[in-house]
């Protein structure tokens, strides 16, 4: 039969008691969507430039989706998105009843950027969404440079 030295409960104890007090640390430290200032929040998250065609933020509460419509000049884009809260975010735009672009970006304030095509000018659908509300989201559209 194998001895446990009295010290490793003890250790073990230390352990789980700093690995709970870091997850609590880190819930404390999550953004509150409700409360957000999202302009200021935006003004960090979102990368800066110049020739934006389309851009929303704002909170997703619950599930439902939140879209806007612009009129966009046929042309070559980066579109980004970013969010904050947990979860992820994902952004659908479509022109003309044809799906340009699904992108999706998780939650951590880090943006996700892709390249898009509007072969035409008329109005582009943009639609935020997440099944992980809430969150915050911030998305652009810039003319590819």
């Amino acid at each position: 039969m194998a001895v446990i030295p009295s010290s490793l409960p003890r250790a073990l104890s230390a352990v789980a008691a700093a690995a709970v007090l870091l997850g609590v640390s880190g819930c404390a430290q999550q953004l509150s969507v409700e409360n957000a200032d999202v302009p200021a929040w935006k003004a960090t998250a979102m990368p800066s430039a110049s020739g934006i065609v389309a851009e929303d933020s704002g909170k997703i509460l619950n599930a439902q989706p939140i879209d806007h419509s612009e009129n966009v000049p046929a042309g070559k884009y980066t579109l980004t998105l970013v969010c904050e809260g947990g979860g992820k975010a994902f952004l659908a735009v479509r022109s003309g009843g044809k799906e340009l672009a699904d992108l999706g970006a998780a939650c951590y304030g880090t943006p996700e950027s892709r390249k898009i095509t509007l072969p035409e000018s008329g109005p582009l659908e943009l639609s935020a969404s997440s099944v992980d509300a809430p969150l915050i989201y911030a998305y652009q559209l810039v003319t590819a440079g």
